[in-house]
């Protein structure tokens, strides 16, 4: 069954305690005795979820929240939650595009992504040669057939805005399907002149807003994460577990789980408890047998930990109540409510995504994440996956020219012009102009958001200036060059001395974990060595 086909039920029933036993994998009630409660779902038994939707509504009418009821009422228990990757039958009724919302967290004020974020909000920030990060999570809803988008931001959002509008704005809805993605900025207001607090703060401000839309589930989720994840097969999953809250996560080895907040589960996946950072005693008090939600038991052995990627299924009274009565002080989802909802007794479930995700919250992760692209034979993340694009603003630019230049393992955006340069394991953005004898090695160009004739070269080189691009016979090493960057003829950017961390904002650049960040609109004079 297509993605996006209507009619979902739970397709491994168990009804506990009684004659029933349980479904088989063809839809068929067996007397055999009822197997574990989160076992994994063949995606084959979804083949015959209409019949069962039909069948299950005949039986029990009435509106698909009483279903649900009847659902808990009678003990039916899902499939287990198994990873993204490998749960490929979709089927959900009402579809994704008519019954959920998507709220898109802009972040806060990006200080340690700075100084990229010094002009733009994190989510408008370049990514991949051609693209922003915030178009990560706007494709992701659209191939995952979510039309209806919120963004929330309030740093910096005119770059942010001026992308959403020219990407998204005319081709999201149509005559019998609404559908849109609209920025909402902080604001003040007579109940509450502050501005966002945090993740939970934000969305109540704004659930005024939210909840006028008439649909079942919000999904919450980040503007600078790095992945590919069909929505729908977790929103599947929270329905099939009659959830309150489901929160996406990934297995994590012991190296890097004590950067992440960390959850234990019990047999049938739902969520005990947290700890966020945890370390030594505490940390190895979070290891759990991630079998339960699908990982083979090598893997399992390897990843015995789970991660909050700060991504949640929300059914929409469960937010409603959480946010207004329950917490009505709270400003975190991952610190406060979404504990807060496990001891309060509510349903939170854990749904396994088993692919690259990659929070670009640092200089240093951003710039693995870029450069991760060119890894050969296979990139961390890929762009060329014609069932799940990732979309962007449609830029009209011609294709990029290379004259006499050596290129490898590089990734080049649209519209630039290289010019007898060598360019190697390096990203260059779109628009870049790369002059004669220039060395790029290991490098983030994310180019320019305008062109300069030759003739307007020529001009502000008559005048003493230094045209946008890189200058000849120039070598960038290990750096990140940030859009409309002057950068002078024979410039080293080089980091030559190997400092770790320099802030050198008047002379336009800064270094963080021995990267060198050029400044957005930054002249470098020529003859500079950094």
């Amino acid at each position: 069954m297509a993605a996006g086909a209507t009619a979902q039920l739970p397709h491994a029933l168990q009804i506990g305690g009684n004659d029933l036993g349980h479904v088989n994998p063809d839809g068929l009630a067996t007397s055999c005795s009822p197997r574990p409660a989160f076992l994994r779902g063949g995606s084959s038994s979804l083949a015959s979820c209409r019949s069962i939707r039909q069948t299950f509504l005949h039986q029990h009418a009435g509106s698909l929240r009483n279903a649900h009821a009847c659902t808990r009422q009678l003990g039916l228990v899902s499939p287990r939650a198994v990873s993204d990757s490998t749960y490929d039958e979709v089927c959900l009724d009402p579809d994704a595009g008519s019954s959920v919302l998507s709220i898109i967290l802009g972040g806060g004020a990006g200080t340690r992504l700075y100084p990229l974020t010094k002009k733009r909000a994190k989510p408008a920030v370049p990514l991949g040669a051609n693209y922003r990060l915030i178009d990560i999570p706007v494709s992701n809803c659209i191939n995952s057939n979510i039309r209806k988008i919120y963004v929330l931001t309030q740093f910096n959002s005119a770059s942010l805005n001026r992308h959403l509008s020219r990407a998204y704005s005319s081709n999201m809805g149509g005559y019998k399907h609404e559908g849109f993605v609209e920025v909402l900025a902080a604001q003040q207001s007579p109940e509450n002149p502050n501005w966002f607090q945090g993740t939970a703060d934000a969305v109540r401000q704004y659930l005024w807003l939210f909840e006028e839309q008439q649909i079942m589930e919000f999904l919450i989720l980040a503007g600078d994460h790095l992945y590919r994840m069909d929505y729908q097969k977790f929103i599947q999953v929270h329905r099939e577990t009659t959830a309150d809250i489901t929160v996406a996560a990934l297995p994590m080895d012991e190296q890097r789980a004590t950067a992440f907040g960390l959850m234990k589960i019990d047999e049938e996946g739902r969520i005990t408890e947290f700890a966020e950072k945890p370390k030594g005693e505490f940390l190895k008090a979070m290891k759990v047998d991630t079998t339960v939600l699908g990982l083979d038991e090598e893997r399992a052995q390897e990843l015995p930990y789970i991660a909050s990627m700060g991504i949640y299924v929300v059914s929409k009274d469960a937010m409603i109540r959480l946010l207004r009565d329950d917490f009505p002080q709270a400003n975190d989802f991952g610190s406060e409510v979404i504990p807060g909802a496990t001891t309060l007794g509510m349903k939170v479930q854990a749904y396994l995504f088993d692919g690259y995700w990659e929070d670009i919250g640092t200089i240093e992760a951003f710039y693995n994440a870029n450069l991760g692209i060119t890894k050969k034979p296979f990139p961390d993340f890929s762009f060329y996956d014609r069932t799940a694009p990732i979309y962007t603003q449609a830029r009209f630019l011609p294709p990029s020219k290379v004259v006499d230049a050596d290129v490898t393992d590089s990734v080049i955006g649209e519209g630039c012009i290289l010019k007898n340069c060598k360019i190697h394991h390096s990203v260059v953005g779109l628009r870049s102009w790369i002059a004669e004898g220039a060395i790029i090695e290991d490098a983030l160009l994310m180019g320019a958001d305008y062109y300069e004739t030759d003739e307007q070269r020529a001009m502000v080189i008559a005048k003493g200036g230094i045209p946008v691009g890189i200058g000849c016979n120039s070598h960038i090493k290990r750096a990140i060059i940030d859009k409309n960057a002057h950068i002078g003829d024979n410039v080293k950017i080089i980091n030559r001395d190997g400092v770790q961390e320099a802030a050198r904002e008047t002379e336009g650049y800064f270094i963080k974990s021995g990267i060198v960040t050029v400044i957005k609109d930054a002249v470098i004079p020529s003859g500079t060595v950094i």
